[in-house]
C-alpha cells in the first residue's frame, strides 16, 4: 500500500517517536538515548551544518552545475517538503531510530574483555565500538533501499552514500554526547538540497 509523501512522513515520524518512547520505559536512560547535552550538541551541529549550506551556495554559483541541478522538475509540494517532510518524516524519525535508539542499545551489547599488562584488570576491547558503529552505519544504508526505489535512484549507490554519511552523523553523536548534533547536520545536508534544488528550478524573475 502506498501511502503517499504524506503518509510516509506521518509513520515515519510516528514509529521513531515510539520506538524511542518504548526504548525510554524498558529502562534505558535519557543521557544514552542522547537526550542530555543539547547545548553541546546544538554548538557542534550548527558548527557542522555550515559546511553543507557553504556547498549548496557554492554550487548554485557555478552556472553548469545550477544547471544540472535544475534538470529535474521541481515539487508542487517543495514548502510542504522542505518544512514537513525533511525535518520530521525524515530527520527527527531517523535520528532518533539510529543515532538515538539504535545506538544506545548497540553500546550496550555484552563487552569482549581483554587482559591489560597488569593481570589483576581487564579493558573493554575496541572491537565492540567498532562493531556498534559498523552496525549502525550499515543499518541506516539499508533503510534507504525502499526510498531509493521510490525515487528512481542507484539503489547500491544510495546505500553507500547514506552509510558513509551514517559514519559522520555517528561520530558527531560520539563526541557531544546529543542526538541534537547529527540532527542539524542531517537536516542541513536534507532540507540545505531542497533548498538548493528549489532555487535552481525557480523560474526567473
Amino acid at each position: 500500500m502506498d501511502l503517499g509523501p504524506r503518509g510516509r512522513a506521518a509513520a515515519n515520524a510516528g514509529f521513531g517517536v515510539a520506538l524511542a518512547a518504548a526504548t525510554r520505559a524498558a529502562g534505558v536512560s535519557a543521557t544514552e538515548l542522547g537526550w542530555r547535552g543539547a547545548g553541546k550538541g546544538l554548538r557542534w551541529g550548527t558548527a557542522s551544518a555550515v559546511l553543507p549550506v557553504a556547498a549548496y551556495t557554492v554550487m548554485l554559483a557555478v552556472p553548469p552545475v545550477r544547471r544540472r541541478m535544475a534538470a529535474g522538475a521541481r515539487r508542487a509540494d517543495h514548502t510542504e517538503w522542505v518544512f514537513v517532510h525533511i525535518p520530521f518524516g525524515t530527520v527527527l524519525a531517523e535520528e532518533l531510530m539510529f543515532r538515538s535508539v539504535l545506538y544506545a542499545l548497540a553500546r550496550r551489547a555484552p563487552r569482549r574483555w581483554h587482559p591489560s599488562r597488569d593481570s589483576r584488570r581487564c579493558h573493554p576491547s575496541r572491537a565492540p565500538r567498532r562493531w556498534h558503529r559498523v552496525l549502525t552505519s550499515v543499518a541506516f544504508g539499508l533503510w534507504h533501499v525502499v526510498p531509493a526505489r521510490h525515487a528512481g535512484d542507484s539503489v547500491p549507490g544510495t546505500v553507500v552514500l547514506t552509510a558513509l554519511s551514517g559514519v559522520v552523523f555517528d561520530e558527531l553523536r560520539r563526541r557531544t554526547g546529543s542526538v541534537v548534533a547529527p540532527m542539524l547536520l542531517h537536516l542541513a545536508i536534507n532540507a540545505g538540497g531542497a533548498v538548493a534544488v528549489g532555487i535552481a528550478t525557480s523560474p526567473p524573475r
